[in-house]
């Protein structure tokens, strides 16, 4: 397919980005800046907010598919601020990039969605499947976050004539300069304890993500995460070990109330399921634990 990629630069946009020419798909890649496609697309030069900037931009361009997996997120964001910007790409950025796929004449779009969708906090003990409660509010300032990736899948769902998609992807680990590794090789990062959450190396979710726009169904959502939810504090330590970094300080996750986002999801209990991503889209991550995701990064 001719694929028109918002996002092909981050953390997921770049392995997507090989992955889709890889499996011998054309990209043109939507970026802000003249330079700023990655090596092998067709660079097209737009803001996905300015909407009147990004039609003018796509007229006369033919595409079979538009991926969103736009972000502000350049960290780990510490407070509900942090997200405000992310928040209007998956509103505005998914209203703006939907018209643009109906003057390209795209027939499927391909957004990125996240496991907090499912809520903050203790989810309980049981998997979350897809066919749980997604986009819900009732954790308090929280509901924010939660609104805008109901947005971006209900856009994504409802759009007449496009069979939308939406990945629920774990925590994301794995990419190039991550600075969660570089923290913990550095030594500044202690084992805070907290509860269980699902993680993706982002090579499994780009992979993922293709085989979605592949093969995935219109108006369904899908959960791109590993086979195993673990602790933060198990992660940060595997990794401590494999990196060579000093053993880190176990501290308890309840001094992290001063900063709410980052005590939500490091103290809060989010397992997920991939069985439907298994069997529909037929993927099975390469690194189906983080354990082998860490033993992966090049020391």
């Amino acid at each position: 397919m001719r694929v028109l990629l918002a996002g092909g630069t981050g953390a997921v946009g770049t392995p997507l980005t090989r992955a889709l020419l890889e499996s011998g798909h054309e990209v043109v890649a939507l970026t802000r800046r003249c330079g700023g496609a990655p090596a092998g697309t067709t660079e097209l030069v737009a803001d996905a907010l300015d909407r009147d900037g990004l039609l003018a931009a796509v007229r006369g361009l033919k595409v079979d598919a538009v991926m969103h997996q736009l972000t502000a997120l350049k960290k780990a964001p510490m407070r509900h601020s942090g997200m405000a910007p992310t928040n209007r790409l998956r509103i505005e950025g998914t209203a703006n990039l939907l018209a643009a796929a109906r003057v390209v004449g795209a027939r499927r779009f391909v957004t990125q969605s996240n496991l907090f969708g499912y809520g903050y906090g203790n989810l309980g003990d049981h998997f979350l499947t897809e066919k749980d409660t997604f986009g819900q509010g009732g954790y308090g300032r929280f509901d924010q976050h939660i609104a805008a990736l109901r947005s971006t899948e209900e856009q994504t769902f409802n759009a007449e004539g496009i069979d939308g998609i939406a990945l629920r992807y774990g925590a994301f680990y794995g990419a190039p300069g991550d600075p969660l590794i570089e923290m913990i090789e550095q030594g500044k990062l202690p084992a805070l304890r907290g509860g269980p959450i699902s993680f993706i190396h982002v090579e499994d979710a780009a992979a993922a993500t293709v085989l979605a726009l592949e093969h995935g169904r219109g108006g369904e959502a899908y959960n791109v995460v590993d086979d195993e939810p673990a602790p933060f504090s198990d992660f940060i330590r595997t990794a401590a070990a494999h990196l060579g970094a000093p053993p880190p300080k176990s501290l308890p996750g309840w001094i992290l109330r001063p900063i709410p986002l980052l005590h939500a999801v490091i103290t809060g209990s989010y397992r997920l399921s991939n069985a439907k991503a298994k069997a529909e889209l037929g993927w099975t991550p390469a690194n189906p634990t983080y354990r082998e995701g860490i033993a992966a990064i090049r020391v």
